[in-house]
């Protein structure tokens, strides 16, 4: 076994660290190309918009420094995570910080012992999780879907997202309600909607859709449905049924 510093052997002074953006340290990794405002397929598009082409790509890990508050984050998770016997960098696949949030990406057999840390931690004390939002990336094989996790310390005055991913093949996260019971309802949004099962929730159903309703409408493989529409006597068809503008 790799031996692991002590939280006390991990320094968290980082005022020699100027306050600048961080770096990325690889070019975007592209998932997809969509064409269209939507990027719906198989069926016509109306949106006036069906010669766009645009790029989806997963952000690139930074580099230190990644400036302010943030290098003392990853450096005071480093050692909460030691204590636990995990190491920050098998945990944490890549640090992401864009448009002035942090964002760690998460292993998800890490994912329990990462939000205790960051509960527990005198010098974290996020105390809030206020949301777990799904994302349906269709063509980022083998993480197909994501939860993303917004942490936010009260006691500090900061916020910090955390992404998680899952193939579709085992669409499985363990849950948060142990730790943070808010993620209660949010989890259960986040199964009703992406698919994604939260393994330990007291009581996964459904919280928007009928129980019994088939699938989960915010993926991006749900059809896109419909029904017509009467206006003045004239029929507007759903939307998966009109013809092509393109």
């Amino acid at each position: 076994m790799t031996d692991l510093p002590s939280p006390e052997e991990i320094s968290t002074d980082r005022a020699d660290v100027a306050d600048v953006p961080a770096t990325t340290a690889a070019e975007a990794e592209i998932v997809d190309v969509r064409a269209g405002m939507f990027g719906a397929h198989g069926s016509g598009d109306t949106s006036g918009y069906g010669g766009l082409v645009r790029t989806v790509a997963m952000p690139t890990p930074s580099e230190r420094p990644y400036g302010g508050d943030f290098d003392v984050i990853a450096d005071r998770l480093t050692a909460a995570l030691a204590s636990q016997r995990v190491l920050f960098t098998g945990a944490v696949e890549k640090v992401v910080v864009d448009r002035g949030e942090l964002t760690l990406y998460v292993r998800r057999e890490d994912l329990t012992a990462v939000a205790r840390a960051l509960r527990d931690d005198p010098d974290l004390r996020f105390e809030q999780l206020s949301g777990v939002n799904g994302v349906h990336y269709p063509h980022d094989t083998g993480r197909e879907l994501h939860a993303v996790y917004q942490f936010r310390s009260l006691t500090h005055g900061r916020q910090l997202r955390v992404e998680v991913s899952a193939p579709d093949a085992d669409p499985h996260l363990p849950s948060l309600v142990g730790i943070y019971p808010t993620a209660d309802w949010h989890e259960r949004e986040t199964w009703d909607f992406f698919g994604i099962q939260f393994d330990g929730h007291p009581a996964l159903t459904r919280i928007e859709m009928p129980d019994d309703w088939p699938g989960h409408p915010q993926r991006k493989d749900y059809p896109l449905g419909g029904i017509p529409v009467e206006y003045k006597g004239a029929t507007i068809p759903p939307p998966d049924t009109r013809r092509s503008y393109s």
